[in-house]
């Protein structure tokens, strides 16, 4: 069994206060540049405890969940039994990462916090294009580069943010156009501050 690095953090998790205040200027920051619909079935990749997928699911009809972390998951699913969301939602803890997700074709994409802790981001990205349908969406949101001091918990990270610039030319070279990266919100430390950008794309 492989270990759940958010196994004692899902329990405190949106008990920081600053924590939920990025998730909403990220979430923010994709209703503003997504044109969303009540029409729209999209993924969650690495919906946590569901911070991101409550604030979109009043604006689209179905959101599919999708995180490995067991503890997350059991946060999530008792928002869903609580009827926190505004939306129909779907479960799944299927790892993208080392085996392509089966589903129909998606509207779109959304992902708050997550990539850095994927080894082959282009892979992911990859599988990200062709789950969507044409003219799909997707828009994530992760740390700008930064110096490793982020995480002081191991929490299986692979990198320590990523270079606006180089994200871009990655999601383009995969095929996606009308790309656009900008810094979406400011993550504040005790110990630093940490720049997030929000990214969004279209498959043609």
């Amino acid at each position: 069994m492989k270990k759940d690095y958010f196994d004692e953090k899902s329990k405190v998790y949106e008990t920081d206060e600053k924590r939920v205040d990025n998730v909403k200027n990220i979430a923010d920051g994709i209703i503003c540049n997504v044109a969303l619909k009540k029409s729209d079935v999209i993924l969650d990749f690495g919906s946590g405890t569901g911070l991101l997928t409550k604030h979109i699911s009043k604006y689209v009809k179905k959101i599919i969940v999708n995180d490995i972390s067991e503890s997350m998951n059991e946060q999530l699913r008792d928002k869903i039994k609580k009827n926190e969301f505004d939306c129909d939602i779907h479960m799944t803890a299927h790892n993208m990462c080392e085996t392509y997700l089966c589903l129909e074709p998606v509207d779109g994409i959304i992902s708050s916090m997550t990539i850095h802790h994927v080894k082959e981001v282009k892979e992911l990205m990859t599988q990200f294009f062709n789950l969507l349908k044409k003219e799909g969406f997707l828009a994530l949101a992760d740390l700008e580069t930064e110096d490793g001091t982020f995480h002081k918990e191991d929490t299986g990270v692979f990198h320590f943010g990523f270079d606006k610039k180089e994200f871009l030319s990655l999601v383009e070279e995969i095929g996606f156009i009308n790309t656009k990266i900008q810094t979406i919100s400011v993550a504040e430390k005790p110990y630093g501050q940490y720049p997030i950008f929000l990214l969004v794309a279209q498959k043609p």
